[in-house]
Parts: C-alpha cells; structure tokens; sequence
C-alpha cells in the first residue's frame, strides 16, 4: 500500500528519483530509453534548470513530476510523468494544473510536445482542454522520436 503522496515543489536532488521515474514511463515504450547525460541533462538539476518543477512523492519516492519553462509569453509543460500505480485517478490532473495555474499567473498562454507513441497521454490532454495543433517535431534522438504540439488556454 502507497502511503498517501503529496505535491511539493523538485529540489536538485531529486533528480535520482526523477529519472527513475521516468526511465519507467519510457520503458512502456520501446525504443525509448532515457539517455540522461546524452540527450536529457537538465534531469540532473532538476529545480535549477526549469522555471518550475513539481514532484509527487509517497514515503520519500518520487511518483510523479511536471515542469514548466517559460518564453516571452508562452509557458511549456514539460517532463510530466506519472508511475503506472498512479494513474487513472486525479493525480494527473493536479500535476497539470500546477502548470496551468502558473501560467496563468504569469499572464502566458501554454503548449507543449508530447510523443507521438504516448496515446494514453494524448487522450489525456484533450481530457483537460489541450488541443492538438497539427504541427509535429522531429527529435533526431536515440529513439528516433516526433512529438505532436499542443495548446491550451489558461
């Protein structure tokens, strides 16, 4: 049984329980592999390398997380990752809302990219009000990744 998780603004060091978290989600979807030092660095300084970021933790593990960058006017949410025992119930919708309301507060609209493999995810984004722009990216990562854009009012 999880004890009861709670919401609380990332610290630099939890970046270890960060990138657990994440290499899990990644797994579910091969070929993606989380590539730290290659392709994802600011995992390592977590709290200093994005305007916000949020954590979910239960008994000291972090179960989910969220971040925000902000430029000029636009807010973008980023690494937002839930551990599968988690998901289904509200906590994905809190984590996004920290993003939402923090844009909001800074008068900023919203967007983000997502992976074109994480259905689940995009189901869930027009749950909560994103819409899909039609416009794609490609990563030229190790997992050869393209990512559908997203926006949302806040």
């Amino acid at each position: 049984m999880i004890q009861e998780p709670f919401l609380r603004p990332a610290t630099n060091e939890d970046s270890a329980g960060i990138i657990a978290l994440i290499s899990v989600c990644y797994a579910e979807y091969p070929p993606n592999v989380l590539l730290v030092d290659e392709e994802e660095p600011e995992l390592r300084t977590p709290a200093s390398s994005f305007d916000g970021f949020w954590v979910l933790e239960s008994a000291g593990e972090v179960l989910g997380c969220v971040a925000a960058t902000k430029t000029e006017q636009v807010v973008e949410l980023k690494k937002m990752y839930l551990a599968p025992v988690l998901r289904g119930g509200a906590w994905a919708e809190k984590l996004q809302a920290l993003v939402v309301d923090f844009a909001r507060e800074l008068g900023c609209s919203l967007e983000l990219w997502t992976d074109t493999r994480f259905n689940r995810a995009h189901s869930f984004y027009s749950k909560c009000g994103w819409r899909k722009t039609g416009e794609t990216r490609e990563l030229h990562d190790f997992a050869e990744t393209t990512e559908y854009h997203f926006i949302r009012e806040p």
